[in-house]
């Protein structure tokens, strides 16, 4: 295989780039794909969801539950994923984001107290469990909230 014989696989790619109505050797002549007559077939056709003046399904149907426009979305992580940073390290957002800890802070970080730590280290992060605040300054590493 080369780079000159590389094709997309077969019915993968559809284009709906051609050009109706013209004429019959086109294949989309005389009516241009929109068969006879009828309200589809002329200009103006209703958007998507219109049922001809009855009320349409997604107005009829009820709305359910509550949505919180004020809600922060915190990514949490465990004091166990703590073990790969070196003893007496400063541990901050950044740093979690650099060593691939977490992709995207979002609103916050939180420190869980799920699993165990070995080592002394100073975290600096928005909020932690009061397991996790715990184990840390068990071994003599400081947790400060930023």
């Amino acid at each position: 295989m080369e780079l000159s014989n590389l094709r997309p696989a077969e019915g993968s790619k559809k284009s709906d780039n051609f050009r109706r109505g013209r004429g019959h050797g086109s294949g989309n002549g005389k009516t241009a794909g929109k068969g006879h007559k009828g309200q589809k077939a002329r200009s103006g056709a209703p958007r998507i969801g219109f049922e001809g003046g009855q009320m349409p399904l997604y107005r009829r149907i009820p709305r359910r539950g509550f949505k919180n426009r004020n809600t922060k979305e915190i990514v949490a992580i465990n004091v166990s994923v703590l073990e790969r940073f070196e003893e007496g390290a400063t541990v901050d957002v950044q740093v979690l984001k650099e060593a691939g800890v977490i992709k995207n802070p979002r609103d916050g970080v939180k420190i869980l107290g799920n699993g165990e730590l070995t080592k002394k280290l100073n975290v600096k992060v928005n909020a932690y469990s009061a397991s996790a605040k715990e184990k840390i300054e068990a071994l003599g590493g400081t947790a400060e909230v930023i």
